[in-house]
């Protein structure tokens, strides 16, 4: 057997640009509906085609700073953008539901906005890729996951009421829906983390399951 010695490194600087958007926020600039990418990791070349995202990626690196890389990001955003049905409507429920937490029914959704919930479930498909029901359960669940204290003792009963949610078995299940671990399972793995990354940059964020 033979074997060899590699050299090899990193640059010795980066840059990067990014955007962040609303739940709402990306269909304007969307070729297809949102639900077509629901629930799966999809690229940008995917989206908007290799060759525009190799070009739009080689002005960005030749570009002469942060505030130039932010206009031609925008510019390119701004070239995109076109009208989206429903926007508006959509728009507005999903600002309650976060302004709530997640913590509102969604049929008293569709009622203040003079439609079906069929039509509001659709047009949130359409905008979002997800009904308003599951965009409720997502901004409950971070809520409670972001007032989880992993250094300390975890009190599961008062949390899930405090949440809203039916009772604890309730809770055990969309935790396992969302992150595919017990609550307890997700804390122990929290709590590992901080031992071997003390004073990481992502202490205190709800970190992934592993």
């Amino acid at each position: 057997m033979r074997t060899r010695a590699v050299d090899f490194g990193y640059p010795l600087w980066t840059r990067s640009v990014g955007v962040h958007v609303k739940p709402w926020g990306l269909a304007p600039f969307l070729p297809m509906p949102a639900a077509e990418l629901c629930d799966r990791p999809v690229a940008v070349e995917q989206v908007w085609g290799r060759p525009a995202v190799a070009e739009l990626r080689d002005r960005l690196a030749t570009a002469d700073g942060p505030h130039e890389m932010l206009t031609l990001l925008e510019e390119e955003l701004m070239r995109r953008l076109c009208g989206t049905a429903g926007l508006g409507l959509v728009r507005h429920a999903s600002s309650v539901i976060a302004a709530t937490g997640g913590a509102v029914a969604i049929g008293d959704l569709s009622v203040a906005a003079g439609v079906s919930s069929t039509h509001l479930a659709r047009r949130f498909k359409e905008v979002v890729g997800v009904t308003p029901k599951r965009l409720a359960r997502t901004y409950r669940f971070a809520a409670t996951v972001f007032a989880i204290d992993p250094a300390g003792p975890v009190d599961w009963g008062g949390l899930a009421g405090g949440a809203g949610y039916f009772d604890q078995a309730h809770f055990g299940h969309e935790f396992r829906a969302f992150t595919g671990l017990t609550p307890t399972r997700y804390v122990e793995v929290r709590r590992r983390f901080l031992r071997e990354h003390p004073g990481h940059v992502l202490d205190g964020w709800p970190l992934p399951a592993d």
